[in-house]
């Protein structure tokens, strides 16, 4: 089965931050958004969202997304951000993107099957932006 990997990197919280996906076999980047204001969470979040509607809109079955955030699996699962970031004129941008994946998940009952990377037993996501 094919596997696409997101992984979302963030300098500082909030601070600007970019969200990536990669191929797992080839490790070709598929794309790439940012940086904007907002936590890495919420990249986390959009990046899964933004893997499936790629998908989506390519027609793309049997491929996996592989993300390694807790919570953007749960806020996916639950349609639903529990981001705290605050509403400013720098994270309007950040938050009406969630506004949107929320509501393209709502509207997109019908996912990819998206599961949990294991770090610890698989390393690094290869999304990562080794900047840790």
């Amino acid at each position: 089965m094919e596997a696409w990997c997101v992984d979302a990197a963030c300098s500082g919280n909030p601070g600007p931050m970019e969200y990536r996906c990669v191929d797992l076999a080839t490790r070709r980047q598929i794309f790439h958004f940012g940086p904007i204001q907002g936590t890495n969470n919420i990249g986390e979040f959009l990046a899964i969202v933004h893997a499936a509607a790629l998908m989506k809109q390519q027609g793309i079955k049997d491929t996996i997304i592989y993300s390694d955030s807790v919570s953007a699996l749960a806020w996916v699962r639950n349609k639903k951000s529990k981001t705290q970031l605050q509403l400013s004129d720098k994270t309007a941008q950040a938050l009406e993107l969630v506004r949107r994946a929320e509501l393209w998940l709502q509207n997109n009952p019908d996912l990819p099957k998206i599961e949990k990377w294991n770090t610890r037993e698989q390393g690094e996501i290869p999304a990562d932006f080794g900047r840790k």
